[in-house]
């Protein structure tokens, strides 16, 4: 780690700015890179794509407190796409809600790092994902307890277009648009590529914030670019400007974002970072920290 993220993740309790959460996304991308090629399992595609996102909701947005992982009036974070783990991971451990050595024993036997996330095992996850499509509906009993309970927190989605292909997020969509529950918020990693090819291959999802606005959603007015932090922190702007709920925000994403041979390639969904792709990527990667650090 240099001295200048260093410094940055030296107070992880404040609020950090657009290129600051620029720097620290495309340090977390090395972080990445480098684990999942170290432990020869996992998978890159999707946990590149949302990079930005979850680094900006994780140090700009959300209220949360590391040292009490439990806390009931907390904002909660349920990642669906929990195929994308390796980003969460890196998030929470550097956010302090374990130590970042642990990060190395990703997916080994007996570890709290599972392929999928588990609440159950590692603080700070919210709720166990894995099967694609249930985070959704997770999230919107989440955001009625709140209501229910007169409760204030937020409940945040992180949904790939893998997850909208099952029908259960459909009918959670329907369900919350009926119930319309305060501070519940979908966000959609929007890579358009999945495990055996693009979403125009496998289901096409278009035009996805129109279909979004007849189930009954409060739609962004504009699809966010994902890897502009400037953009994200606009998109939480949006979020804050009306009390129409549920809200939903899509962020346009590359998936294998940062490393270009394994940008918009679903064969780079899971596949093992060898020698030679981690030496070439790992490259690219620095060389890209290396210029935002410049930007601060």
């Amino acid at each position: 780690m240099n001295t200048r993220v260093k410094e940055l993740l030296s107070q992880p309790d404040r609020t950090f700015n657009a290129d600051e959460l620029a720097v620290l996304a495309a340090y977390f991308r090395t972080v990445m890179f480098s684990t999942l090629h170290d432990r020869g399992t996992g998978h890159w595609g999707g946990a590149a794509s949302s990079a930005e996102l979850t680094t900006a909701l994780y140090f700009n947005r959300i209220s949360i407190d590391p040292s009490n992982p439990k806390k009931e009036d907390r904002d909660r974070v349920i990642l669906s796409k929990g195929h994308a783990s390796m980003n969460l991971y890196t998030i929470l451990a550097h956010r302090g809600f374990f130590p970042t050595e642990e990060l190395s024993s990703f997916r080994k036997l007996d570890s709290r790092l599972q392929g999928h996330p588990c609440m159950n095992k590692l603080p700070g996850v919210d709720m166990s994902t894995g099967a694609l499509g249930h985070g959704l509906s997770i999230g919107l009993g989440m955001a009625l307890a709140a209501q229910l309970s007169k409760q204030h927190w937020w409940t945040y989605v992180i949904s790939g277009e893998g997850c909208l292909n099952e029908g259960q997020s459909w009918e959670a969509l329907m369900s919350a648009a009926k119930f319309k529950p305060e501070h519940f918020v979908l966000m959609i990693d929007y890579n358009k590529v999945q495990l055996d090819g693009t979403e125009d291959e496998i289901m096409p999802l278009g035009p996805l914030a129109e279909k979004l606005k007849a189930f009954g959603w409060n739609v962004a007015p504009k699809a966010y670019n994902g890897h502009d932090t400037n953009d994200i922190l606009d998109s939480f702007a949006w979020m804050d400007g009306d009390d129409v709920w549920p809200k939903a925000v899509i962020y346009d994403t590359i998936k294998g974002k940062g490393v270009s041979f394994t940008e918009g390639k679903n064969t780079w969904h899971g596949a093992v970072i060898d020698d030679a792709s981690y030496a070439k990527g790992i490259e690219e990667l620095n060389a890209d920290l290396s210029k935002k650090e410049a930007a601060l």
